[in-house]
């Protein structure tokens, strides 16, 4: 059994086999998950796992180079894009629309959905080299 970081294998092989500038999401229940793409489904009851625990839990074993997130988080939860932000300070952050989100989803390595029912919680995580 690991002795820290992520238990959940199948987010531990994830990340575990990113390249450079490829990348996962890490999105609230609402989001529509596109077919073809690694859904890891987290989520227990509303709220359970929040979206902030998940993405914390990431970022102790993922190197983030760059996060995109909906446009529309700005209004709707003020609140959870300061968390996001205090959570990735070294990483170039870009809002683009929901619509635009949604279809760059397409291209990730993997969705994992938690709990969250805040809309627009979701964030996707550009991943970056250690070197």
């Amino acid at each position: 059994m690991k002795k820290i970081g992520i238990l959940n294998s199948e987010i531990s092989k994830v990340i575990s086999e990113l390249g450079h500038t490829d990348q996962i999401v890490i999105c609230d229940a609402g989001l529509p998950i596109p077919d073809g793409v690694k859904r890891i489904d987290l989520s227990l009851t509303p709220g359970v796992p929040s979206f902030m625990s998940v993405l914390l839990a990431v970022l102790l074993e993922m190197q983030v180079e760059r996060a995109y997130f909906a446009e529309e988080l700005k209004q709707s939860s003020p609140e959870t894009l300061a968390q996001l932000q205090e959570a990735l300070p070294d990483a170039d952050r870009k809002s683009v629309s929901h619509e635009t989100f949604k279809q760059m989803t397409r291209q990730a390595k993997a969705v994992i959905r938690t709990g969250e029912c805040t809309p627009y919680a979701n964030v996707i995580l550009e991943a970056g080299v250690i070197f």
